[in-house]
């Protein structure tokens, strides 16, 4: 299916942080449809990053693997090289990966919250840093962080994640601003409840489940393609005159 001119990202180079599963992966797959070239991110299982770079060359587009712990000193640097070295370019960074590490506040040590803070905030602003200048550049370009409902209403177990979350979107106000005159838009897509391997697991328990559903306005959870049409907007010409903006994708959830 062809996507219409203004939703085309057709000559677009991305690079999608953690799209080897979940999420990520819908948004490269949804991404290629509309005509771009993406670069797969992964940590180290690299089986699922080249499943999903071999389905976007079957769609006729280019797209890499490429291996990077976002949690590291380097991570950032590599992951963008990287994609940059495959695809000859970024037009559109779009920063999805994170960790959860769920814990009472009160237990949280400092090597969980230094985890998540790197790799949930530390990564995505080096990642802006390093794209940034070259869509400056050209006087066209895309960022989208993804963020959670959490910023909203954050799980009393998460207070880490939720707050790397909301310290993202901060950026992203921040960013929007500053690159908004050179042709760059910054944008935050929250997901709610989505199906994803990361909450199979407590989503299983069918009590638990029950009780997530019951808060969920539209009555049902999100799947991972429930975000794409959203990132689509924000990262086309569709949505060149939105910048600076959290789009919730969660059923009504943070309501």
């Amino acid at each position: 299916m062809n996507a219409s001119p203004d939703f085309s990202l057709s000559g677009r180079r991305a690079l999608i942080t953690g799209s080897s599963r979940g999420i990520g992966h819908a948004l490269a797959l949804a991404f290629a449809r509309s005509g771009a070239d993406v670069a797969i991110h992964c940590v180290a299982d690299t089986t699922h990053a080249r499943e999903a770079a071999a389905a976007i060359r079957q769609l006729g587009r280019q797209s890499c693997v490429v291996e990077a712990d976002l949690g590291a000193d380097d991570g950032a640097r590599r992951a963008y090289a990287g994609a940059v070295a495959g695809l000859g370019g970024i037009d559109i960074l779009v920063c999805n990966a994170s960790i959860q590490e769920p814990t009472p506040w009160l237990t949280v040590d400092r090597g969980q919250f230094d985890r998540q803070i790197a790799v949930n905030f530390r990564s995505t602003l080096e990642l802006c840093q390093l794209a940034a200048p070259a869509m400056q550049r050209q006087r066209w370009g895309r960022i989208l962080t993804v963020g959670s409902v959490q910023e909203a209403k954050p799980h009393p177990h998460m207070v880490v994640y939720a707050a790397t979350k909301a310290a993202q979107t901060s950026l992203v106000h921040n960013l929007a601003r500053q690159l908004a005159p050179e042709g760059v838009t910054v944008n935050n897509l929250a997901p709610g409840v989505i199906r994803t391997d990361r909450n199979s697991q407590r989503l299983a328990d069918p009590a638990y489940a029950a009780s997530v559903l019951a808060s969920i306005p539209v009555g049902f959870f999100g799947t991972a393609e429930d975000c794409t049409g959203a990132a689509l907007l924000l990262c086309s010409d569709a949505g060149r005159y939105i910048t600076g903006h959290t789009l919730m994708a969660d059923g009504g959830l943070s309501l």
